[in-house]
């Protein structure tokens, strides 16, 4: 299982590459289910596997000039708040066990594992749906739409910090419909965001769990490579027919961890 896991780690980067998001969607249930990594644990290892693998992504789109700073500033700040608040503050106030339904004890694990994939869901909904016309390039000037933006911000590094997942699929389109980005400007930007409020939410989970750096290394390493390949494919895939394959990918998988969760949990 392993060896898929590191297969599936390349994936991870490679979807980051291509179309800015839904790699980090994967990352949880990878480390889960392929590495057998407690999934409390394994959203504290998404953040940082994303973070890192979403800076250095961040790279080649600067120099191609597809990053807005100020957007990037604007949707950061409570982004990086709330989801360091999350991690530092509230994921460890969350009791072991919740409550009970019948025989069933609902857990931390298990919630946490729930919330990620009804987020899947939507994930996969949202990407399966997006399509060129409402996603097209705006020419116009850039007007904020600061009130959509903070918020949409907040509720992003809420979800980032609670389920590890960079919410990519969250970003890109608050960006172009809040921000008026163009597309590869809005993935670009997406990164950057993504980089720093997971990288920054990883912190608030130091000291508090035992690492394992070897195999985080060994994960993040692979991503990297993984979004270098995906960057190279996105000038030769059309990016929006493989959202939309990718979409019905992370429905699949959404489903089935619903499925796995609820009914067939060994």
């Amino acid at each position: 299982m392993e060896t898929i896991g590191y297969l599936a780690s390349l994936v991870i980067g490679i979807s980051l590459g291509l179309i800015g998001g839904g790699g980090s969607i994967l990352t949880v249930p990878v480390l889960v289910y392929l590495f057998g990594v407690d999934p409390v644990l394994a959203t504290a290892y998404s953040l940082f596997i994303v973070g890192s693998t979403s800076l250095i992504g961040v790279i080649p789109k600067y120099k191609n000039g597809e990053i807005n700073v100020k957007t990037a500033i604007i949707f950061g700040i409570p982004s990086i708040a709330t989801v360091y608040a999350t991690r530092a503050f509230i994921v460890p106030a969350i009791p072991a066990e919740l409550f009970s339904i019948g025989n069933v004890v609902v857990t931390k694990a298990l919630m946490m594992m729930m919330i990620f994939a009804v987020l899947m869901v939507f994930a996969s909904v949202s990407m399966i749906r997006s399509n060129s016309d409402n996603m097209e390039e705006k020419d116009g000037p850039q007007v904020f739409n600061y009130p959509m933006i903070l918020l949409e911000g907040a509720v992003v590094g809420l979800l980032t910090g609670l389920v590890g997942a960079g919410g990519g699929f969250l970003i890109i389109p608050a960006l172009v419909l809040f921000s008026k980005l163009p597309m590869k400007q809005a993935i670009g930007t997406s990164l950057i965001i993504i980089a720093a409020k997971s990288l920054i939410g990883f912190t608030g989970d130091l000291g508090k769990q035992t690492m394992d750096w070897t195999l985080l290394a060994a994960v993040t390493a692979l991503a990297i490579i993984g979004i270098f390949i995906g960057n190279a494919l996105s000038k030769k895939v059309s990016a929006n027919n493989l959202k939309k394959g990718f979409g019905w990918f992370v429905l699949v998988m959404g489903i089935y961890i619903i499925l796995k969760e609820l009914f067939f949990k060994s």
